[in-house]
């Protein structure tokens, strides 16, 4: 092969980037006894055989889309007759016919994902100290979570020392909580100062740690931390010290829509810190407060019940790896043409030679207890696209010595015609099955994309209330159900977006698990921590048994259109929304370009941190392009909102000295640019996908710097 690029190593018939080659070659492989000859060569095959099936996915999606296109340009407005629309989506390959009555086979699944209900953390994969915070959130402290958020119905506490009046209002909230999941008799535990514990259940008291109790409740550990010599513990009546609460069951760690992966070194990263989770030595040294910090993996919790005997329980979160879905391509690898490869099976490989340490019980700690390796695989269009993975996992499997089905599957139910198809979706993997999930902003994304010449869609917040968004939540539930997913799957619900809103976040996040859902998204250690409550309130998989008797909600709801009245709407409404869009796009856009950061807590136009990811700004690009192709706004309106808020962001982000002012020199900011050409060149994007123009600028970005 001649005309190898700087920095890039042949093996067999293709360019990879030298330092991921030598990564494998000199660390990951060596332990699995792999000789690096044969594992190129059976990667070149792996990429002969499916790198061109890809493509033609791909071909057929967009295919697909230009007929939709074409019919709803013909008949505009709402579906008058859903009957012939459904009839339409079968003639054009969208829709294909419900299989027969199935329920999956996926085994050796862990209890984490089969029989425990709790919050999930998503972390993006490139921010070592983040991967680690995630993997260790497997325990919060309640006290920390209360007193350092509003969920005490008032703002946290400032800096400068311990409040006490807020400290005793913490101990009182969280004495409420145990008077509730484990009551006491004749007291509350207000009242008890340590000694014999009068459970109602005595059945809950599970072991001690020293001087901790451990109780059980929901299939989740509480334990309570006894320390007289503790700050807090030594002013308390029983000497608690804190509460610790099992809490993110489990972790995906994010390769997808939360990362700004455009290059091999950007990949290697990734691949390296998910290695160094599965082998369990990761570490990450950061500045707080003047001081280096040191964060390691925690080690699992010893316990001794009550007869003596000496029990475990997992110090970390369950990992998920999320790799990327069928779209993108990655320079990291060439393929023999000089074209990239795909990123999804770039992926699917890598995670999954990493993931075989842990099969083989070569980590520090382990992650699956039953030899098996998590893979969430998003932005799947249909059955066959689901297929297509389940085949590529068999191949990676066949070539790393796995047993069938080691690698497990995670669909992400975010695409419409994933939806409008779940069952058959999830039977094209039903026998490696392990999580369905929504995602209420990339779903809308892909639903203004694929209607995009019927009409102008509603304002972002009305489509909340529309019948296709509560079709899709309720069908993913009870399709999933239907399908035999309780007791051996996860089925999971979106994120929370605001981060410091933890009040508001424990008075609606309770109907995730009031749908069904045994498991939900949360940002943050000590949003999961919070949201465990939830857990404990409900009784998942008891509620799902109510849940799985009722209908499931009509494919007509679900394909409802959600078009607005665009006469209806007065001009302060439209430019109200467009504020909106365009603020968030470019809060987003400019961390994203300038900073290669794939997922922030960004200030929204009224100042509220709101977690972005690609999903959201999907939503936003594509919105504004639907409200411009249908004349609800300009292209010079477009543009002076986006000047305009361009101004606002450099304003809310004045005070990082990172930061580089897109307003100081619009007509070179690479960052305006990309959020420009996501709006006007929007409704050219595959599926509305915003990764083709990210990283087209984004190494653009890093070219030049």
């Amino acid at each position: 092969m001649t005309n190898i690029p700087a920095n890039y190593t042949e093996r067999a018939g293709l360019k990879i980037y030298a330092p991921m080659v030598a990564f494998f070659e000199d660390t990951v492989l060596p332990p699995l006894e792999i000789t690096a000859d044969s594992y190129w060569l059976d990667f070149a095959h792996y990429l002969e055989t499916f790198a061109p099936e890809n493509a033609a996915l791909l071909t057929k999606r967009e295919n697909i889309q230009q007929k939709l296109d074409s019919w709803h340009a013909e008949n505009p407005g709402p579906v008058k007759d859903q009957n012939a629309y459904q009839a339409m989506l079968k003639d054009i390959g969208y829709l294909v016919d419900e299989p027969a009555e199935f329920a999956i086979t996926t085994d050796h699944v862990d209890a984490e994902i089969a029989h425990l209900a709790g919050p999930q953390l998503v972390v993006p994969s490139l921010n070592d100290r983040f991967v680690l915070n995630a993997a260790n959130a497997r325990w919060g402290s309640l006290y920390d979570a209360f007193y350092g958020t509003d969920a005490l119905d008032a703002a946290p506490a400032q800096p400068g020392g311990y409040d006490t009046q807020r400290g005793a209002a913490v101990i009182k909230r969280v004495r409420e909580f145990l008077d509730d999941i484990l009551p006491l008799k004749a007291m509350s535990w207000h009242d008890w100062q340590g000694g014999d514990l009068p459970l109602s259940d005595p059945e809950a008291f599970v072991g001690r740690r020293g001087d901790n109790y451990l109780f059980h409740h929901n299939g989740l550990h509480i334990e309570i931390i006894i320390d007289p010599a503790h700050p807090i513990g030594k002013t308390d009546p029983a000497h608690i010290a804190d509460v610790h609460l099992e809490a993110a069951l489990t972790t995906i760690v994010d390769m997808e829509d939360s990362v700004a992966a455009v290059d091999g070194e950007d990949k290697l990263t990734a691949y390296r810190n998910w290695f160094g989770l599965i082998c369990g030595d990761l570490s990450s040294a950061f500045q707080k407060g003047g001081e280096t910090m040191h964060r390691t993996l925690n080690a699992d919790r010893h316990y001794e019940d009550a007869h003596g005997d000496v029990f475990s329980l997992p110090g970390r979160s369950l990992l998920f790896v999320r790799n990327v879905g069928h779209l993108m391509t990655n320079p990291a690898v060439l393929l023999a043409d000089g074209s990239e490869a795909p990123e999804g099976l770039l992926d699917g490989w890598f995670t999954a030679t990493i993931s075989s340490h842990d099969v083989r019980g070569l980590g520090q700690f382990g992650n699956s207890r039953h030899g098996s390796i998590y893979i969430v695989k998003p932005k799947m269009h249909g059955p066959e696209e689901c297929a297509f993975s389940h085949r590529c996992f068999n191949a990676i499997e066949d070539a790393l010595g796995l047993d069938r089905y080691s690698m497990k599957i995670g669909v992400m139910d975010e695409e419409r015609r994933t939806s409008a198809n779940l069952a058959a979706c999830i039977h094209a993997v039903k026998e490696r099955i392990v999580f369905i999930n929504t995602g209420f902003l990339d779903r809308t994304g892909d639903e203004i994309h694929t209607i995009m010449q019927a009409g102008a869609v509603m304002p972002k917040g009305a489509m909340k209330q529309e019948p296709w968004i509560n079709a899709y939540e309720d069908r993913n539930v009870a399709i999933g159900l239907a399908c035999g997913l309780s007791g051996t799957a996860q089925i999971g619900k979106g994120m929370w977006a605001a981060p410091d809103k933890m009040a508001d976040m424990m008075e609606q996040k309770i109907g995730h698990p009031l749908t069904g859902a045994n498991t939900a998204w949360v940002p943050s250690p000590t949003a999961a921590t919070l949201h465990a409550m939830h857990y404990h309130q409900v009784d998942v998989f008891a509620h799902q048994q109510e849940v799985a008797k009722k209908a499931t909600p009509s494919l007509d709801a679900l394909l409802t259109l959600p078009l607005c009245n665009a006469k209806g709407l007065s001009a302060d409404a439209i430019q109200h929304e467009l504020d909106n869009n365009a603020q968030g796009l470019l809060g987003y856009v400019v961390r994203w370009i300038d900073h290669g950061v794939g997922c922030s807590k960004v200030p929204d136009i009224n100042d509220i941190g709101l977690m972005e990811d690609r999903a959201t700004l999907r939503i936003s690009s594509q919105h504004i392009a639907n409200w411009l192709h249908h004349g609800l706004c300009t292209r010079d309106q477009v543009m002076e909102t986006l000047r305009r808020m361009a101004a606002k962001v450099d304003e809310q982000n004045a005070g990082d000295p990172l930061y580089k002012p897109m307003t100081d020199d619009l007509k070179n900011s690479l960052a305006f640019d990309a959020a420009c050409a996501l709006i006007f060149a929007g409704r050219e994007q595959p599926s509305g996908y915003t990764e083709p123009l990210l990283h087209r600028f984004r190494q653009e970005y890093k070219a030049k710097a």
